[in-house]
């Protein structure tokens, strides 16, 4: 794999998750800007990814990315910073934090969450052609500062990718807006307090795990969410999960195995390889999913039917979950169960084979069951990938609108 383009289309849809306050241990207190104990957040590194005109940017998302609201030239930097896995012990993590170069001392501020990444260098710190340096570039570029964290395990980061686990991706999500608090105050400029989220796909309930978790659960002591703008997310887990046993999706069986090789990790699905994979993909489906192998090299050793992939008996077990996995599971299809008290819409596209687009009513629903305000966007009838072309447009607008009612 050469790019998080290619990426997207065959593993960005794989499932993520949701919250739920129990899940969620409380987050390390912030750094201060001036510096500090070395505590979640805390700057371990940065290095000058970038620095671009606005005509350069304008260059690098020409055939990708609508270019037209291009206002401001970037600098781009590669962070790396401390934070917390899935089991809360220290580790590191990377992330891409852009400055729009517009002269603002005090800056509004997009957490931008990505994709399903199998292969740890396709991130927006690694890869200057993926899609999500170039959303990065493009948000920064209309004037506001960009934390785009790899997430544990990916980037340059520390350890194993801990694939869906909401304490880790909170953790990486708020301790990279504490570093890129720290990196702008380096550089004479300000953070404002609400942070407009927004990511795709994985990223989708990411949005809303990050936004519940800012809003609710004290996740930071400065930051608060300001918007929330979730793009083709599958916000109901088990029917995502479920959907994939029975090949519903293009190369579910993919999809299902690194869900199913990082939950194992994590929780504990099986007991040896053999009790879900059948042979011979038993003995190297684990090492795929090392974080070292690109998505084409996972897609050429394994077949991408789950039927062909997995034993029939474990098929059933997610199917019909039960023990760990159904406990699991259940507050991963509750992402959106909650009262966000700022702007949120929802972005899907109805061509979507990858996220059937019933997981954004899904999450709709959950909203207005709450009392919450939102909308529902239908981007048109596009593919998973293509689906966030047409979005973070969308989502600029949506963003520049709260910001001025907010």
């Amino acid at each position: 794999m050469t790019s998080q383009r290619t990426n997207v289309r065959i593993l960005a849809g794989a499932a993520f998750l949701g919250s739920v306050s129990a899940l969620l241990a409380p987050v390390s207190a912030a750094a201060a800007p001036h510096g500090g104990p070395a505590q979640g957040g805390a700057v371990v590194s940065v290095e000058q990814a970038a620095d671009l005109t606005a005509e350069e940017v304008a260059g690098e998302l020409r055939g990708e990315f609508d270019s037209s609201q291009v206002r401001y030239g970037v600098t781009a930097y590669r962070v790396t910073y401390r934070t917390t896995d899935s089991a809360g012990a220290p580790t590191t993590a990377s992330q891409l934090v852009v400055l729009p170069k517009n002269g603002a001392r005090r800056l509004s501020t997009v957490s931008w969450l990505h994709g399903t990444t199998v292969y740890r260098k396709d991130v927006a710190s690694e890869n200057p052609k993926s899609d999500d340096r170039l959303v990065a570039l493009l948000f920064a570029s209309t004037g506001r500062a960009v934390s785009a964290p790899d997430y544990v395990g990916l980037g340059s980061g520390e350890g194993f990718h801990p694939y869906g686990d909401p304490r880790a991706t909170v953790a990486a999500s708020v301790d990279g807006l504490r570093a890129a608090r720290t990196l702008a105050h380096r550089n004479g400029r300000e953070l404002k307090r609400k942070v407009q989220v927004s990511g795709f796909s994985q990223g989708g309930p990411a949005t809303m795990l990050v936004g519940r978790a800012l809003q609710q659960q004290g996740a930071d002591r400065y930051f608060r969410p300001g918007a929330l703008a979730p793009v083709s997310g599958p916000y109901d887990l088990s029917a995502f999960e479920a959907a994939a046993a029975d090949d519903k999706i293009a190369k579910s069986g993919i999809y299902l195995a690194y869900f199913v090789t990082a939950w194992n990790r994590m929780y504990g699905l099986y007991t040896s390889p053999g009790d879900a994979f059948r042979s011979p993909y038993d003995s190297k489906v684990e090492g795929l999913f090392d974080g070292y192998h690109t998505a084409e090299q996972i897609v050429g050793e394994l077949p991408a039917a789950s039927k062909d992939l997995f034993t029939e008996d474990f098929l059933n077990k997610i199917r019909k979950p039960e023990g760990v996995l159904k406990d699991r599971l259940r507050p991963m299809d509750n992402t959106c169960d909650w009262r966000p008290n700022v702007p949120v819409e929802i972005f899907h596209g109805r061509g979507d084979q990858d996220v059937d687009f019933s997981h954004a009513a899904y999450c709709a629903d959950q909203l207005t069951r709450n009392g919450a305000a939102h909308r529902l966007t239908d981007v048109g009838d596009y593919d998973h990938s293509a689906s966030v072309r047409q979005a973070v447009p969308r989502v600029v607008r949506f963003f520049d609108e709260t910001a001025k009612t907010g």
